[in-house]
């Protein structure tokens, strides 16, 4: 009965897996298409985003599409997680999966964080400012941090291009090789688990 629940468990994730990645990959297609539109500048984010959703024909489709598809990867990645640990995943067998696992949902997690100023809203732009401001209170590094982001400690257009590139290109990328390296990991430890089993059951025959 316990064999057959981690069984159950471990085919789980690697359902979740697939879903990650196919969230990962329409994230991705999505936001290729609102790049040909979007303008990564303090002023241009805002009404090229409302261009899109109001002008451009099924815009409004892609970008919803888009938010509901990052959001998806948070919850299923978070999800795949305690799936893995329910099914006894955390063993060093399965270190590829866990570790590809982890990243990736912070990844996400970064990917949903770049994305808040993208749209250059009131709400946007202060609840990156609170943030800055935790991010600053880091002791040694948090100036840096700052900085780094910001593009001199000021919220502008250098902001808004630096996080466009956080998230359109390193973030993104690094989801997408994440998830598939994450899929990859699953489907080949769930291979040797069913050879060993079969081996273990042909013994078992054998002997008796």
């Amino acid at each position: 009965m316990t064999l057959m629940v981690d069984l159950g468990f471990r085919r789980l994730a690697t359902i979740l897996a697939v879903a990650i990645l196919s969230l990962s990959l329409i994230a991705a297609i999505t936001g290729i298409l609102l790049s040909f539109y979007y303008e990564p500048t303090a002023g241009g984010a805002y009404n090229s985003l409302r261009a899109i959703k109001f002008e451009i024909p099924n815009g409004w489709l892609i970008q919803r599409i888009h938010e509901i598809a990052g959001n998806g990867l948070i919850v299923a990645s978070l999800i795949e997680i305690v799936v893995m640990f329910l099914g006894e995943k955390f063993r060093p067998s399965w270190l590829t999966a866990w570790i590809s696992g982890i990243l990736l949902t912070l990844t996400a997690i970064a990917l949903s964080w770049t994305a808040m100023l993208l749209d250059w809203t009131q709400v946007g732009y202060w609840r990156f400012q609170i943030e800055l401001g935790t991010l600053e209170a880091i002791p040694v590094i948090g100036s840096l941090l700052r900085t780094m982001l910001t593009g001199g400690g000021a919220v502008n257009t250098v902001t808004v291009a630096h996080l466009y590139t956080l998230h359109s290109y390193l973030l993104s990328i690094g989801a997408l090789i994440l998830a598939m390296i994450h899929l990859g990991g699953l489907l080949i430890q769930e291979k040797e688990e069913k050879e060993t089993l079969r081996e273990a059951q042909a013994n078992l025959s054998f002997s008796e």
